[in-house]
């Protein structure tokens, strides 16, 4: 086997896992709360950050204000996959699994980056 056949044997073997994260500013308290089917594209997250071409204007403005050591990025909950049940929609699951945190956190207005307008949209 070529080793291009086995680097792509090897990536499809690699689970991804899905979840919810927050991006939370240190000096402030304010967080936004969010979920990605692949907890590896937080690092495009964090780029995106950097460039200065993230979609949230407000965070991307305090994170240019306060600067990338004022923030963390942290996963709070892995989606549980449910393997056995034919029926499972990872996606709509993602989904509730952001709105629970969305209402324990509340990261809306002078407490987060998230709008309660998006919220409402799901």
């Amino acid at each position: 086997m070529n080793r291009r056949k086995e680097l792509q044997m090897q990536y499809k073997e690699i689970k991804t896992v899905a979840g919810v994260y927050q991006i939370k500013n240190t000096q402030n308290g304010k967080m936004l709360i969010a979920s990605t089917p692949n907890m590896n594209s937080l690092n495009g997250k964090r780029f995106s950050l950097q460039m200065g071409s993230h979609d949230n204007k407000q965070l991307q403005k305090e994170w240019k204000q306060y600067g990338e050591a004022a923030f963390v990025i942290e996963l709070l909950e892995p989606l549980k996959i449910e393997e056995d049940d034919p029926y499972f929609n990872a996606k709509e699951a993602l989904g509730k699994l952001e709105e629970k945190w969305l209402k324990e956190l509340q990261p809306f207005g002078e407490r987060g980056y998230n709008r309660e307008h998006e919220r409402e949209r799901r």
